[in-house]
């Protein structure tokens, strides 16, 4: 629509500037059909290789959550990524748990490569099926807090997950035995050990799970909130006893 409007615009201005007789303002009228004709059928424009928050990881994060994908990310912008998104996961997660094993490799959601980044610290968000030790790990990374989300939740300065357990009819079986899976993000952008940064991180990756156990028709959501609560409560270390 751009071009033809120029191109318009341009054939008018050479009419008024000839003062051209009416056999020759209909010839130019011609000429400004097909040259519209021509314009109107050289299809969209490119697409930006670029993608703001909103637009990111197959969309999963619009409709609110942009800024904080701003902050754990550290960036505005971000690469334009191909990808099949949330529902070529969810073949991947079903192809792990019909494995009978209890774990899978990990899989992409999606890397958060930021514009002018270096592609060593892209923030990355993936999935697999857990094994049932994974939970109440003594492992866990340095400074990661502990929380009552899922079956259990993790988060530290530079990562975030979930472990949640999934009942759906499109996992044969998993009435009787129901999906076990996580959903991390890790390498977010370093903004310092405050209790905000940490539930920030986890925010991210409770979305994107969300959106996996809706698009896998989990019951109740795998028992994930719609919502994650700012105050959401804490679980003290692996192998120290509640106060």
């Amino acid at each position: 629509m751009r071009i033809r409007r120029r191109a318009e615009a341009a054939l008018r201005a050479a009419m008024k500037g000839m003062g051209v007789n009416r056999n020759g303002k209909n010839l130019i009228a011609g000429l400004l059909v097909a040259v519209c004709a021509t314009a109107c059928s050289s299809g969209p424009e490119p697409q930006s290789p670029y993608v703001n928050a909103a637009e990111v990881c197959d969309e999963v994060f619009a409709g609110g959550l942009e800024k904080t994908v701003e902050s754990v990310t550290g960036a505005t912008s971000f690469e334009r990524r191909a990808g099949g998104g949330v529902e070529q996961l969810i073949e991947k997660i079903k192809k792990g748990y019909a494995s009978d094993r209890s774990w899978s490799p990990r899989e992409e959601l999606c890397e958060m490569a930021a514009k002018g980044g270096r592609s060593t610290e892209d923030t990355t968000l993936s999935f697999h099926i857990y094994a049932p030790q994974d939970v109440n790990y003594p492992g866990n990374p340095e400074g990661a807090k502990r929380f009552s989300l899922g079956k259990e939740a993790v988060a530290n300065v530079r990562s975030a997950g979930i472990y949640f357990e999934c009942v759906s009819p499109r996992l044969d079986g998993s009435k009787n035995r129901p999906a076990r899976i996580y959903g991390g993000l890790s390498k977010a952008h370093d903004r310092g050990d405050a209790p905000e940064n940490l539930m920030d991180n986890l925010r991210v990756v409770h979305v994107a799970s969300l959106a996996v156990a809706e698009k896998l028709e989990c019951e109740d959501n795998a028992g994930l909130p719609a919502e994650l609560d700012q105050d959401l409560r804490q679980l003290p270390p692996v192998g120290r006893e509640s106060e």
